[in-house]
């Protein structure tokens, strides 16, 4: 299976991976594809390493999607959340109240529970 960053940069070229399988869908069909099922972790390292190469060469939307199947993998993870939130915040305002959203959680996960909760 073509791993998950040189899908994200076929996305990014718009053309195929040199190991895609014949005949099969698309760079976008296969980046959902695999991102669906890759863990947080994966999913973080595919970010990091494409955006650092290109930082508005992954589309917007592979971005979001790719952080909201992490931040719903790990939705305690307030480093993760804030990281989705920033992301969104460069492409908004669109998704600038899911940002927030995203930050307020962040937000409360670090504040912890209240004393004598």
């Amino acid at each position: 299976m073509t791993d998950l960053i040189s899908l994200a940069r076929a996305v990014m070229a718009g053309g195929r991976p040199a190991d895609a399988e014949p005949g099969f869908a698309l760079p976008e069909h296969e980046f959902i594809e695999a991102v669906s099922y890759a863990d947080a972790d994966a999913i973080r390292e595919m970010l990091r390493v494409v955006i650092a190469e290109d930082w508005s060469g992954l589309p917007v939307w592979a971005r979001n999607l790719s952080y909201r199947i992490a931040c719903l993998q790990r939705p305690d993870d307030a480093g993760l959340l804030r990281e989705a939130a920033a992301d969104l915040y460069n492409f908004g305002p669109d998704w600038d109240d899911i940002a927030a959203d995203l930050q307020a959680r962040a937000d409360r996960i670090d504040a912890g529970p209240k004393p004598g909760a």
